[in-house]
């Protein structure tokens, strides 16, 4: 929609300042970055990054020159002479993304541009991405369904689901004060844990689980005892043993070497633990798990939205 391609039904989108509802995308002054790259493979590099220019009438030595500083800044140089067969995956997103900075647009669109790399080429290329936005200033829309993309490199986040927006904000905010269990379950990794249950006694609070348990709490919402209610818990705010802690039985050990990531099973409920710790742990083990209720999330079992307490 942003780009023109798809017709809006309501509202207005301007782009720096200037409304673009009925202008045709090649007016926007926006260019695009896409999931499949989309160069043309009997054109080099070179050609490649300067052919919009060249559709849009400019001189070979502006082209030239405009290439010349893309290359440079995304460390093309060797390559320019290549054509996108003989470029590995990373080579080629950089050459998508140098044919969109030539043109110096409004908007950068970014279509889910690292889905297609393996893992630790999209860690390198996300951090290129945020330096060149750096470097550009320019804003960039950057479509993704991977959370540690949204978090790590945006300023603002918008979270789609089904077609809502159902929260808009800094990555640290979204993920501190989510607003409903979809946001809270789509923002972190591993994701938030779920328990549901219903409050007792607001006045020294604890969380009826629904196996029978009780989990004591520093804290709750106002006026919601005996209300149905789901916890959120991070996997990095659950600890081992506590006075207060409840039990559990280890499922999965999964040792990352910074940190060991736990399935654990409550009540028939899984959950995942993060342990910071060297703890020797095995699968069927019995455990005592404590919470740090200071960080748990509530939400209505319901609406499913955000408590405040």
């Amino acid at each position: 929609m942003i780009a023109g391609l798809e017709e809006i039904t309501a509202g207005q989108i301007s782009i720096d300042g200037r409304v673009v509802n009925n202008l045709q995308p090649k007016d926007r002054d926006i260019a695009m970055v896409f999931q499949n790259y989309a160069l043309y493979p009997q054109m080099t590099v070179a050609q490649n990054m300067g052919f919009a220019l060249e559709l849009a009438g400019a001189k070979r030595p502006e082209i030239e020159q405009k290439v010349g500083e893309a290359a440079a800044i995304l460390g093309l140089q060797p390559l320019l002479d290549r054509k996108p067969a003989q470029l590995s995956g990373g080579q080629r997103q950089r050459v998508a993304m140098g044919r969109a900075i030539v043109r110096d647009p409004k908007v950068f669109l970014f279509d889910e541009p690292l889905s297609n790399l393996d893992a630790k080429l999209r860690v390198k290329m996300r951090a290129e991405i945020k330096a060149l936005h750096q470097r550009l200033k320019t804003t960039i829309v950057y479509v993704t369904h991977d959370q540690i993309e949204a978090m790590t490199m945006a300023d603002k986040i918008v979270v789609l689901h089904g077609g809502r927006v159902e929260q808009i904000g800094s990555p640290l905010e979204l993920y501190d004060r989510p607003r409903n269990i979809f946001v809270a379950g789509f923002l972190g990794s591993p994701a938030m844990n779920f328990l549901e249950g219903t409050l007792q006694d607001a006045g020294d609070p604890a969380l009826s689980l629904q196996g029978g348990s009780r989990l004591k709490l520093s804290r709750a919402p106002a006026n919601s005892a005996k209300s149905p209610m789901t916890l959120g818990i991070r996997p990095e705010d659950i600890a081992l043993g506590g006075e207060n802690g409840v039990d559990a039985v280890v499922k999965v050990v999964e040792p990352t070497g910074s940190e060991t990531h736990v399935a654990v099973e409550l009540e028939g409920k899984e959950l995942t633990w993060v342990v910071r710790e060297r703890v020797e742990l095995v699968p069927e083990q019995r455990v005592k798990l404590s919470f740090e209720t200071a960080n748990v999330h509530f939400f209505d079992q319901r609406t499913q939205q955000r408590l405040d307490a």
